[in-house]
């Protein structure tokens, strides 16, 4: 790819780009710099945490486990002395 990158943006795109560079004091091109860069990084994998099979499958277990739970409507209640309404 050139240095030179030619791209039509549209009105209301480039204006959010003058505020940008406006408001540090950049150049429309720095801004751009600085907007691509900071976009690659929001949407590039960092070395996001994963799970390995064994993770996955023990996680998966403690999902089921905590799904199998009955509902309880006294669970709410715990730690209430009786009669005590929630306000």
């Amino acid at each position: 790819m050139s240095e030179t990158l030619q791209i039509q943006l549209d009105a209301v795109l480039l204006e959010r780009i003058r505020r940008v560079a406006q408001a540090r004091g950049w150049s429309d091109a720095v801004a751009i710099r600085h907007l691509v860069e900071h976009g690659l990084f929001a949407v590039e994998p960092r070395g996001e945490p994963s799970l390995n099979d064994a993770d996955a499958g023990i996680l998966q277990s403690a999902i089921a486990a905590l799904e199998g739970i009955p509902d309880d409507p006294g669970f709410s209640l715990i730690g209430r002395a009786s009669g005590d309404q929630a306000g």
